[in-house]
């Protein structure tokens, strides 16, 4: 029953939105030796981070400029209907099927609060003990497989949402720097948008505002509380 109801929303969510994806490529290096710098503090608060508070985190900055891609599709008004608040769907591989819960109101938790929520929500949702309202409400999605490998991918939306992220596993790859060619870690950003709402113009700069934000993250630790 539960995968029948994935493909009913994955078949509405393909035959309604024409979609798109755009890729790009993300120099995580001073990413990933930020998290590694707070990984500590973490433990001292009994929980770890993974990249995901980062890009969340990232998202809910990013969102200020780019309402239309924290939004979703009314189809029987045919209006777009843009969220105030950031609430991302994290999808989580069970062995029930395929869940989204969410995780709400990301714009006024700190990096520690969102790492602790993910570990919690998800833990819960392959434990299938997870509460009906927190599998609703989101206004974004994503999807990382990261963990399993592969470099990029082509998401489909998950309906009525306009937009899903994807992303994909940080890999060390040899770099061009100031003539100079030096290892880096690198990953791609690989969302997906409904091109009714969302040009390509408007697909590109989104994408390109969230990886400056990612390949520089200091600004992020303006709230850790």
């Amino acid at each position: 029953g539960l995968r029948r109801k994935i493909a009913e929303k994955m078949v509405q969510a393909y035959r309604t939105a024409p979609h798109f994806t755009y890729v790009d490529e993300v120099d995580a290096t001073e990413l990933v030796a930020l998290r590694d710098r707070l990984n500590a503090a973490a433990g001292a608060r009994g929980t770890k981070l993974s990249y995901l508070p980062f890009i969340m985190k990232a998202l809910a900055v990013v969102f200020k400029e780019f309402p239309t891609v924290n939004a979703v599709m009314d189809e029987e008004a045919f209006e777009l209907v843009l969220r105030k608040d950031v609430n991302i769907g994290i999808a989580t591989d069970t062995d029930a099927g395929l869940y989204v819960p969410v995780i709400k109101r990301v714009q006024d938790k700190s990096l520690f609060e969102l790492a602790q929520e993910i570990a919690d929500l998800t833990k819960r949702t392959r434990e299938n003990k997870v509460k009906i309202d927190e599998l609703q409400g989101g206004s974004f999605t994503i999807t990382s497989v990261g963990n399993i490998g592969g470099r990029f991918a082509t998401p489909i939306l998950n309906h009525p949402e306009v937009a899903i992220l994807g992303v994909n596993q940080i890999h060390d790859r040899p770099m061009a720097i100031d003539g100079q060619v030096v290892i880096r870690k690198m990953f791609y950003l690989s969302p997906s948008f409904d091109h009714r709402i969302i040009d390509g113009a408007v697909a590109a700069r989104f994408v390109s505002a969230l990886k400056a934000l990612l390949e520089n993250p200091q600004a992020l630790l303006l709230d850790l509380r």
